[in-house]
């Protein structure tokens, strides 16, 4: 039996927005009920001042599953993990244009991979609105920086992702920004090279693993006396194909389903 998750990738743009107590895109999707409750009793309802976004692409829910070992530095840097559902097609573009603006694929107009700049209210528009510096550190040319360009807003482009993670913590340790989103895309580099479970593949997963840890450790104490929240937010999941190459885009369990993890800091 095929098993689909409940909660929705399209319901992170009003979860983010709530918790920082600032109104989200009015056509976005409702907030995730779990982590808003969740947030609700640990920070007794007050909001939240600085979150990090941790983007690793394509780590699937399954790998998490199978895997569960690898992801302990996630795990203990953060409160809950929440099996998510992506979107059609599970690409890049799509799925972080679904993500930041809290619209399904036919709302914001991405339906392939290719990368516009969205023109639909966004994440990062309504926290510029609420008066929030929000940046995004990425490699050159990414999905992630190319469709939200055109903002009052800072872009960091780097060459690698061990470059985007040390930008990460330069950017933390000074503090200027409210929404701090850092993205990797090592894992699926690797994984469309080698296949999802090879065993250099598995080592993007303990390096996204680890470089969680240490951008949510350098945020905490950054971050101390505020209250502040951590993500780890893969935008959709993975498959092997013939050739021992991996892959993704389908509607299938492997590619839609992924997993979401929340961490919280009180002030």
């Amino acid at each position: 039996m095929e098993v689909r998750d409940s909660l929705r990738l399209t319901q992170t743009c009003r979860t983010i927005a709530q918790l920082m107590g600032f109104d989200a895109p009015s056509d976005a999707d409702e907030a995730n009920p779990v982590v808003i409750e969740t947030a609700r009793n640990f920070f007794q309802g007050e909001r939240v001042e600085r979150v990090l976004l941790y983007n690793p692409d394509a780590i699937a829910l399954w790998l998490y599953q199978k895997y569960t070992t690898r992801f302990i530095p996630v795990i203990q840097e953060t409160n809950i993990a929440i099996p998510v559902l992506s979107v059609m097609p599970s690409v890049t573009p799509v799925c972080f244009a679904s993500m930041y603006s809290g619209l399904n694929p036919q709302q914001h107009g991405i339906l392939a991979y290719v990368k516009p700049v969205l023109t639909c209210d966004t994440l990062f528009d309504a926290a510029i609105r609420a008066g929030k510096k929000p940046v995004i550190i990425s490699t050159k040319g990414d999905s992630i920086t190319e469709i939200f360009k055109k903002r009052n807003m800072t872009y960091i482009e780097c060459d690698t992702p061990d470059e985007c993670n040390e930008k990460t913590l330069e950017v933390l340790k000074e503090d200027q920004f409210d929404v701090v989103l850092c993205y990797n895309a090592n894992f699926d580099s690797t994984m469309h090279r080698y296949g999802p479970e090879a065993d250099i593949s598995l080592a993007q997963i303990d390096h996204n693993a680890h470089a969680f840890q240490m951008l949510a450790e350098a945020a905490k104490k950054t971050w101390e006396g505020k209250n502040a929240v951590f993500t780890f937010l893969p935008d959709h999941g993975c498959h092997e194909i013939d050739g021992n190459l991996g892959s993704h885009g389908l509607d299938m369990e492997e590619d839609m389903n992924i997993i979401h993890f929340y961490g919280f800091q009180k002030g």
